[in-house]
């Protein structure tokens, strides 16, 4: 059946083992793999296509008989092999002893998965069969397009299959081998129309005309130029079967026999011969076309294949981590796994406010919310004093009334100079306990999200942890708030070292002159007794007012960073570890997640499966490396058309290197 060269099947079976060997995995459950599926209308022959390329008979009958999606695994065998066949799906595999019991196989697999009646499915049936008699080729069939619902299904059931098609046939990844029977008119069929939505290039779209012996006289040209891509053009082309009718199946003509008849019939036919000679008519040749089509496919699609799977590894190992791994069952071990948790949860802490790197969480530097709090508070210092020293000025007129007291012109009265110093650090409180509460809030939210992420799946310990958070903030906020109305208290002593204030008086005083020698107006406006008097106060009220304010835009954020994140996570650290103190609750503690232990176990299978393809395609690589390699350096291989790529055929490519390499130097090509 199979006419391929020998060199041929040395590029066709380990494409299409390694594939099958993904989707064996169950890679599929991660991304699209190359495919081909079969889709066509009810009654379009697509049954019969299939039973010819695959030897055994499959379910017929009339309405709904594929209500599953069908992996339909075929691979060669050598003459005299016997035939092998086996059905998986769900948890049920299954070898099948004759081919005659394929089709009620199917039909109780289909049972199980949709249920009995004419219910349709999305999970999937794998047939796998070998033989001498079939080609080196894996099809997906697919549900047969219907639009009216008949007695014993859902109303909707054509949108069910529809969209069970289109799931499929809109992946980049799947050919869509659309079956249409050469009697009706090609471009109304729906099959087409759907594949010409997601393909509307017809890049991935390969046609199929059967029944031909049913076609109308006078209508066989219309038929030809269909075949030969003049009608409606598919990049990939058409090919034409004949497959047994139901009267040969009533007849019990063999396969065998209805493949003679097949190559008979187009031979012979004074239209359709042409279509033979120009190798596009039978099933022999549309299981070649098929062949090769789905093997350059596999080809084309590997590299995007393996960017996809790393970065699938990369995003479940991701996700695996965020799950945490789970308390030991051994009893003897939970108690140390609790404080090894807890431990770690407790080091991050200190981390997070030290400003150290931490295990879990987004590495997430505090300091740097923190700088911005405490640049803010600054500002907030300098505005105080930009609008104190604004007031000053713009109440000269009212000062010897409000201020001055029995002194000369000239003179500066100490205790007015204290009393608006104090008035206006007093105004300073109210703002830094804001703060305070501002930064405690940042703290603890980012306390909480560190205890969800590095005790993720134990919902109790999580809970606990955030109630002593909580509470430890309560208590360290009173404590800090205490301090800094203390340091506000201190700061209405009014006081500093004589020799800084000295400093910062007489630099205020060579900025005001050059201020005044710029500004000769403000001089004669000022000339006066009592604006002299005012000038000599703002100067010190400025001078005091820079020392007193650079003082508490260091001080507050000390006391703030001391009580509410150095001594806050100290005292976390000791509360947390007294609890083991009380063997009981180290159970209650360890409680995990309902929903976290499958997420992991989904993770982790996930993982390892995209580990074991990723394995495979990396032996698939170096094999073809090497396999290149030998025909390389042996002048005597390689001169035939097909370009060796691949290990040779009936050799597991992803086993035993070595010895497939042997083999390949012994290899002599043939040509059929």
């Amino acid at each position: 059946m199979n006419t391929l060269n020998q060199q041929y099947e040395e590029k066709v079976r380990p494409c299409i083992d390694l594939i099958d060997s993904l989707r064996s995995l169950g890679v599929e459950k991660d991304l699209a793999l190359p495919a081909i599926a079969v889709i066509g209308d009810q009654s379009s022959g697509k049954s019969s296509v299939l039973e010819a390329l695959s030897g055994v008979a499959l379910p017929r009958g009339s309405g709904i008989v594929t209500r599953c999606p069908l992996e339909l695994k075929m691979k060669r065998r050598r003459e005299g092999e016997k035939w092998y066949g086996k059905i998986s799906y769900q948890d049920h595999e299954e070898e099948i002893e004759d081919p005659a019991d394929v089709d009620r196989m199917i039909r109780e697999a289909q049972n199980k998965m949709a249920g009995v009646g004419e219910g349709i499915s999305n999970d999937l049936i794998s047939l796998e069969i070998a033989s001498p008699n079939v080609p080196d080729l894996t099809l997906i069939d697919l549900p047969g397009i219907t639009r009216v619902a008949v007695k014993g299904q859902p109303e909707n059931i054509g949108e069910q299959i529809k969209a069970l098609i289109q799931e499929i046939i809109t992946k980049q990844e799947t050919i869509s081998l659309v079956v249409v029977p050469s009697n009706v008119d090609i471009a109304t069929t729906e099959a087409l129309k759907m594949a010409q939505e997601v393909d509307p290039d017809g890049d991935r779209t390969l046609g199929v005309l059967t029944k031909p012996d049913l076609v109308d006289k006078g209508t066989e040209e219309s038929v030809v130029e269909i075949v030969r891509n003049l009608v409606i053009h598919l990049k990939k082309g058409y090919m034409i079967v004949r497959c047994r009718g139901q009267k040969e199946i009533t007849e019990r003509v063999s396969l065998t026999e209805a493949t003679r008849r097949e190559k008979a019939f187009f031979n012979d036919h004074v239209h359709f011969k042409i279509l033979y000679k120009e190798n596009h008519a039978t099933v022999p040749k549309l299981a070649e076309k098929l062949t090769l089509e789905l093997v350059l496919h596999i080809k084309r699609s590997l590299p995007r294949l393996e960017d996809q799977i790393e970065k699938k590894l990369r995003e479940t190992q991701a996700k695996l981590d965020s799950c945490g791994s789970g308390p030991p069952a051994d009893a003897g071990e939970r108690l140390g796994f609790l404080i090894d948790t807890v431990a770690a949860f407790t080091k991050d802490a200190i981390g997070l406010t030290t400003g150290e790197e931490i295990k879990f969480g987004d590495r997430l530097n505090i300091f740097a919310i923190l700088r911005e709090q405490f640049a803010a508070w600054k500002n907030i210092i300098e505005h105080f004093g930009i609008v104190f020293n604004q007031n000053i000025e713009r109440e000269v007129t009212q000062y010897e009334r409000r201020y001055r007291g029995r002194e000369l012109p000239g003179f500066i009265n100490y205790k007015t100079f204290e009393d608006m110093v104090k008035e206006q650090i007093k105004q300073l409180e109210g703002p830094a306990v804001l703060k305070l509460k501002e930064v405690a809030d940042i703290v603890t939210k980012e306390l909480f999200k560190l205890a969800q992420s590095s005790l993720v799946g134990f919902p109790n310990l999580i809970k606990t942890a955030q109630i002593k958070i909580e509470a430890i903030r309560k208590e360290k906020e009173i404590a800090a708030e205490s301090m800094l109305r203390t340091q506000f208290k201190m700061e209405l002593l009014v006081y500093t070292q004589d020799s800084t204030y000295s400093k910062k008086l007489g630099k205020r005083k060579r900025e005001d002159e050059q201020f005044l020698a710029s500004h000769p107006l403000k001089t004669v406006t000022w000339s006066n007794d009592s604006g002299a008097t005012l000038r000599e106060m703002i100067k010190h009220l400025k001078s005091y007012y820079k020392i007193a304010g650079q003082r508490l835009a260091d001080q507050v954020p000390l006391v703030i960073r001391y009580q509410v994140l150095q001594e806050s996570v100290i005292q976390l650290q000791r509360e947390m570890l007294q609890m083991f103190q009380d063997k009981k609750i180290t159970e209650y503690l360890l409680q995990e997640d309902p929903a976290i232990k499958p997420e992991r176990i989904h993770h982790q299978n996930r993982l390892k499966r995209l580990s074991m393809a990723r394995n495979l395609l990396t032996e698939f690589s170096m094999n073809t490396y090497n396999f290149n390699q030998v025909h390389r350096l042996d002048p005597n291989i390689g001169k035939d058309t097909a370009a060796h790529s691949l290990p040779p055929p009936h050799k597991n490519p992803l086993k035993n290197g070595r010895r497939h390499q042997k083999t390949v130097q012994a290899h002599k090509p043939h040509r059929s």
